[in-house]
């Protein structure tokens, strides 16, 4: 069961004495093609599981670098069955590393729950995160996802009390992913001492790994984060790679630049653990 994959990957990292490393990209940014080599320069790079962005038209969660990022995946005509296209090709040749689909509800619903969770598992996709479907309002997602072993991975944040913890955790699997700071992705940075109490508070609650991101871009502040988390969750600053690729016209930088920064973070994420 795909759920299953994403335990294995944490219990890995755990015999290893760190955090997981999540590396998250833009489907379709700059194409198709070169997200596949990066998702494939990644997970040589250390990366333990990777989120794959699907481009939506009003992604309110996203700051500007992943906004961009879903521009130019549209622009490039990218669809939600073009995204899980990508992730299928991948599994052809992966059958370990988890994927999770990152995401809004809009195209799903568009595409009809029932459809996507069929074409989902085909695909080989381990867990999605639909970042406007709060708890009351996702079983017609959950449901048809659960069926095939698929997790919904839900959202906390500093703010989330232990009463909302518990709505949150209800239902979710694979791992809670926990919001640093309040805002939108690549903004600030988080201050790893004061979010930790609600790290441990989200993992007792949910009894699942709980993994840090938003505002983590370099390997010191992922070290910092690993200590405190089961996992550490980075966006910005790999489809910023992306972006750049595109501007010079080089797309075959963007793996290698993403391979590299994922490199420098797995790295540091195991030193964090000596």
């Amino acid at each position: 069961m795909p759920t299953s994959r994403i335990s294995a990957r944490f219990e890995k990292a755990r015999t290893e004495s760190r955090a997981a490393l999540v590396a998250y990209l833009m489907a379709g940014d700059p194409d198709l093609e070169t997200s596949f080599q990066a998702m494939c320069a990644l997970r040589d790079n250390g990366a333990d599981i990777i989120e794959l962005g699907a481009p939506f038209t009003d992604p309110m969660a996203d700051g500007p670098s992943i906004q961009l990022a879903g521009q130019r995946s549209l622009a490039a005509g990218t669809t939600l069955t073009d995204v899980l296209a990508l992730a299928r090709r991948f599994r052809e040749s992966d059958q370990d590393t988890p994927l999770i689909l990152m995401g809004y509800a809009n195209p799903v619903h568009h595409m009809g729950y029932g459809a996507f969770a069929d074409a989902a598992a085909t695909a080989g996709i381990d867990g999605v995160i639909s970042v406007d479907l709060p708890p009351e309002e996702d079983a017609p997602l959950r449901t048809p996802l659960s069926a095939h072993g698929i997790s919904v991975i839900r959202l906390a944040t500093p703010t989330t009390t232990p009463e909302r913890m518990k709505t949150v955790a209800e239902g979710a699997s694979g791992f809670l992913y926990f919001v640093s700071v309040t805002g939108v992705t690549g903004a600030g940075a988080a201050d790893p001492a004061a979010i930790a109490p609600k790290i441990e508070m989200a993992r007792t609650i949910s009894g699942l790994p709980v993994c840090v991101g938003f505002g983590v871009r370099t390997g010191d502040q992922a070290a910092e984060m690993a200590k405190i988390a089961d996992g550490v969750v980075v966006g910005s600053a790999f489809v910023d790679h992306a972006a750049k690729a595109l501007e010079s016209g080089r797309f075959a930088d963007a793996p290698v630049g993403m391979g590299r920064l994922a490199r420098e973070l797995s790295e540091a994420i195991a030193g964090a653990a000596s």
